[in-house]
């Protein structure tokens, strides 16, 4: 596939934040994109030729779903979900049979999106999930190329909400920095990547800020003085050892992820143009508390 045009892609999580930039992305390109999705009667504006209802959890039910598909790329994983599937069900398993169905169907390339760091966070079951399969997609002899960001846009949410709620409290001295990556640069960075032949790249957006940083920037969108509030990084750690035995697993899954990621540097290779500040402006303009008159600010899908 190198250097070769995408003819026919097959995007597994189509209907998830960046499952519907990836299919976007490769339909501006002239590809022809198929959707897996578990109910085509649910799904809207997706930018796909067809949609294939199958369960990816379900090996059966993908039985020649990707014939004539040149590459598979998966943006497939369990988020707030639930119906009782587990980390492993959908990060490994569910991703191992959309590949093991790839093999059987002569896919060429198997795109994956994986998380940056996950070296150093093995102990979430998130990361290890997706790691796992990581280790079954390298071993397999598709070629494949892992794309591995440093965090989203709409992970930045939490900061935002905490500005408008009035206080933002981060852990530490909120020093560590991060480059979030908008869903629509991703896309197009793994279209490059996968066109290029790439195995591996590590990604983020075109700014870096500090934790710090991303707390001001939200209380300066939403004009109101900056309130921060640093607590010992030794609360973290214990709310981390807590969560599992007084949360359910929609919520400490998620929030073991992001206590940790929240512990180191997570910065990419700088990527794309969207900026975070436009993001947090049309999180004020989608907030009826918030009053703003004079501007006309682009709303980011």
């Amino acid at each position: 596939m190198k250097g070769t045009p995408m003819q026919t892609v097959f995007v597994a999580g189509a209907t998830g934040y960046l499952g519907r930039h990836l299919c976007a992305e490769f339909s501006r390109r002239g590809a022809y994109v198929i959707a897996l999705v578990r109910d085509a009667g649910r799904v809207q504006d997706l930018c796909a030729d067809s949609l294939v209802e199958a369960q990816a959890t379900r090996p059966g039910t993908l039985k020649d779903v990707m014939a004539g598909a040149d590459l598979v790329v998966s943006a497939l994983g369990v988020t707030r979900q639930t119906d009782g599937l587990s980390y492993r069900d959908v990060d490994y398993r569910a991703n191992l049979n959309l590949l093991r169905e790839a093999e059987q169907s002569g896919v060429a390339r198997f795109g994956y999106v994986h998380v940056l760091n996950a070296d150093r966070m093995s102990d979430i079951p998130l990361v290890a999930a997706k790691a796992e399969f990581v280790h079954a997609l390298q071993a397999s002899a598709i070629a494949s190329t892992v794309i591995a960001p440093s965090g989203f846009f709409s992970d930045m949410g939490d900061f935002f909400a905490m500005a408008k709620s009035g206080r933002a409290w981060l852990f530490g001295d909120g020093g560590f920095r991060i480059n979030p990556i908008h869903g629509a640069d991703l896309a197009a960075a793994a279209a490059d990547a996968i066109e290029a032949g790439q195995p591996w790249l590590d990604l983020g957006g075109p700014e870096t800020f500090s934790h710090v940083e991303i707390a001001e920037l939200a209380f300066d969108i939403l004009e109101r003085p900056a309130k921060i509030t640093r607590l010992p990084d030794a609360l973290r750690r214990l709310a981390l050892r807590a969560l599992p035995w007084v949360t359910p697993r929609r919520v400490y899954g998620p929030a073991q992820f992001f206590l940790t990621a929240m512990s180191m540097d997570m910065v990419g290779a700088p990527r794309g143009t969207h900026r975070l500040a436009d993001h947090f402006r049309a999180l004020s303009n989608d907030a009826p508390a918030i009053r703003r008159t004079g501007t006309t600010t682009r709303i980011e899908s």
